[in-house]
């Protein structure tokens, strides 16, 4: 989990712990894509107005990588523009604060149940990228449009 402000770091800290989640806190993007570059997160819970990275900047990291540990941004930007481009950044999931515990705990539930490509490998050849995890594909950076049979798996 990646949240700046103090305050509601510790009460999603509490809340998670609470929930039965084992939450690892940091309050900086550039700490936050450190941690998770090495893995072993179940579900990431990201701000998007970190300091030294936004939230959708640690995804885009992340998913260049090839990391599709599914995510959730929790942000007060709410416009419908705000949802596309953290979406196409790379989270799963995106919720405006104010934001009700019951729905936040059942986003990261359902985010963990789906597991959103976990088991899935980004593969990479030279500058093409292909993401089964998120679908993508991109070729020296710039998105590749592929058909759904193309990221069929059989």
């Amino acid at each position: 989990m990646a949240e700046d402000d103090l305050r509601m770091a510790a009460l999603l800290e509490q809340l998670l712990a609470e929930a039965g989640c084992e939450p690892t806190v940091h309050h900086d993007g550039r700490s936050a894509l450190r941690d998770a570059r090495r893995g072993g997160f179940d579900v990431l819970l990201l701000d998007w107005m970190l300091p030294g990275l936004t939230g959708p900047q640690v995804l885009a990291a992340l998913r260049a990588d090839g990391h599709a540990t599914p995510a959730l941004l929790l942000t007060a930007r709410g416009d419908v523009r705000d949802r596309v481009d953290g979406l196409d950044a790379g989270a799963d999931d995106y919720l405006a604060k104010p934001f009700d515990v019951e729905e936040l705990l059942a986003r990261l539930r359902a985010l963990h149940r789906r597991g959103s490509g976990k088991g899935l490998v980004a593969l990479r050849a030279g500058d093409l990228l292909v993401d089964p995890a998120s679908r993508t594909a991109t070729r020296g950076g710039q998105p590749v449009a592929l058909s759904t049979r193309e990221f069929e798996n059989e």
